[in-house]
């Protein structure tokens, strides 16, 4: 399909910035990346006449500060900060700022608006994106977690790394020229809170997730302990109404595998019940995706469980290429506003969270809008 006009002219005035400084695009990828890395891939995006991407709003920022000034430097590796323009350059710099927005406005404002036009769940207009997520027990820990260890590693401080390897692929994938970054609940800052928030992983293990759930009043959903379970924590909605994991009992039990009190001592006394070993068949999961309240103009999205599989099923809903593109229609014809919570059937196969389709109607245990709340 030929681009719009609107989208023409914004890729033309973009290109025409650059060639009035005679500046290459290798140029102007050096001056964008004092920050987060412009390809000059991504600029010749930006600038084609036949298929030109939209560039996120910061980034016309950039090129706003960038050419008010009279003279740019073909070496140029950093962008003038808006305090040490002149006044003359300080004017430039926000009139060319507000035309660059407005034809950016006028390209969205011409987009098709049906929910197939290729609008996703994780892709963002802007940054920052902070994944949050749990931080594993101490005493689940490998030694490589401990930071005297040679042969140290962070990332095994983390909890439910199946469910941040698939996020953080998808989001740097829909986003790359967003600054990502993913953080553990006792790393996280104000800065952090304030752009697009993820959290991965439920209350026990993940702080920021625990006191979210507790503020976003408006979401009708609830993760809380129980005595029955010692390793996860039950969904319950705001009629009353608990979701809870599926259990099987293994009757004919590996002789070979772990003594109930050798799995207790690595988190997983929920695998028996009394004296009898059982599986997990089962896991209930959470997504939801509501306003920041600390920025509205920014997003939460909440990947929740009550065990692991469940954080995973959450995660692989919208970004597992065998279901992807059905659950996002389905979202964007079932929640137009983009603001929804639902509670999901994760399946699980020989240890294997199955993704869940969201056209299927026994996958989808619960389902909330802030919409049908007003009705």
């Amino acid at each position: 399909m030929a681009p719009s006009p609107e989208a023409v002219r914004l890729a033309r005035r973009l290109r025409d910035l650059r060639e009035s400084q005679r500046l290459t695009q290798k140029d102007l990828s050096h001056a964008l990346s004092s920050d987060v890395r412009v390809a000059v891939a991504t600029i010749s995006s930006w600038e084609s006449q036949t298929n030109p991407k939209l560039p996120p709003e910061e980034r016309l920022r950039s090129y706003s500060l960038l050419f008010a000034k009279s003279v740019v430097p073909a070496g140029t590796t950093r962008l003038p900060r808006e305090q040490d323009l002149t006044a003359a350059e300080r004017e430039r710099f926000s009139t060319l700022q507000r035309e660059l927005v407005a034809l950016r406005d006028s390209v969205r404002h011409q987009a098709d608006p049906s929910p197939v036009s290729g609008s996703y769940t994780f892709d963002f207009e802007s940054g920052p994106i902070t994944l949050i997520c749990p931080e594993a027990p101490e005493e689940g820990r490998s030694p490589l977690a401990e930071e005297d260890n040679p042969n140290y590693t962070r990332l095994y401080k983390y909890a439910d790394l199946d469910a941040l390897i698939e996020m953080w692929g998808h989001v740097r994938a829909s986003n790359p020229e967003l600054r990502t970054r993913h953080r553990l609940p006792s790393e996280v800052n104000s800065d952090h809170l304030s752009g697009h928030l993820l959290l991965l992983g439920g209350i026990a293990w993940n702080t920021v997730t625990s006191r979210l759930m507790r503020v976003l009043d408006q979401l009708p959903i609830r993760q809380m302990p129980v005595a029955d379970l010692a390793d996860g924590e039950i969904f319950r909605s705001r009629d009353g109404r608990e979701y809870r994991p599926l259990w099987e009992e293994l009757k004919d039990a590996d002789p070979d595998a772990p003594s109930k009190a050798e799995l207790e001592a690595v988190q997983a006394q929920d695998a028996w019940k009394g004296e009898t070993p059982r599986e997990l068949v089962e896991d209930v999961a959470l997504l939801a995706r509501l306003r920041n309240p600390f920025n509205h103009s920014r997003t939460i999205t909440i990947c929740n469980g009550v065990y692991s599989r469940g954080v995973l099923g959450s995660v692989r809903t919208l970004t597992d290429d065998a279901v992807r593109e059905r659950n996002e229609a389905y979202l964007a014809n079932r929640f137009p506003g983009g603001i929804f919570g639902l509670l999901l059937r994760v399946p699980v196969i020989n240890g294997e969270a199955i993704t869940p389709d969201l056209e299927i109607p026994e996958n989808r245990l619960y389902e909330w809008s802030p919409e049908e709340e007003d009705e």
